[in-house]
């Protein structure tokens, strides 16, 4: 059920919250990224940040780099707090990227091979299997490139 929120550009005081949601959850537990690494992503520079808030509490954000994958844009990473998943968020946050880059036609994402919850979601949401990098960040798994062609 999907819940009303609201998403905007991330302002300074929020990446410490993404940084620390994205750190202890996965997939970046076993992708190996630890808090200062989250730091590091999300003010790499060429990306945004996008916070969604309910009752004007964050409870999810997407990364998104506008020319991140061969000049398309590129979703770098969605995450969703613990106590506010299965309620929609991550469609709304993937929604919210598609609609930004709409006029752009391609939008790319990367997904690892043993979230498969996210695959799922991906799916759902008409994103396409393109291609693998296997053992890309971790070994025994494999990156998994994911297109949409936008409207």
């Amino acid at each position: 059920m999907e819940t009303s929120i609201r998403i905007a550009a991330a302002a300074p005081e929020d990446y410490e919250w993404c940084a620390r949601v994205m750190a202890s959850t996965e997939p970046w537990i076993t992708l190996g990224r630890d808090l200062a690494g989250c730091r590091e992503a999300l003010g790499r520079s060429g990306t945004e940040v996008f916070v969604a808030r309910e009752k004007d509490l964050p409870v999810g954000f997407i990364l998104l780099a506008p020319y991140g994958l061969a000049g398309s844009p590129y979703v770098a990473s969605i995450a969703v707090d613990a106590a506010a998943r299965g309620r929609g968020l991550g469609s709304q946050l993937l929604r919210f990227a598609e609609q930004r880059y709409a006029e752009r036609k391609h939008l790319f994402l990367l997904v690892s091979s043993f979230n498969e919850r996210a695959q799922q979601l991906y799916r759902r949401h008409g994103y396409e299997f393109v291609g693998e990098l296997k053992d890309y960040v971790v070994p025994g798994h494999s990156e998994l490139i994911f297109h949409k062609r936008l409207s």
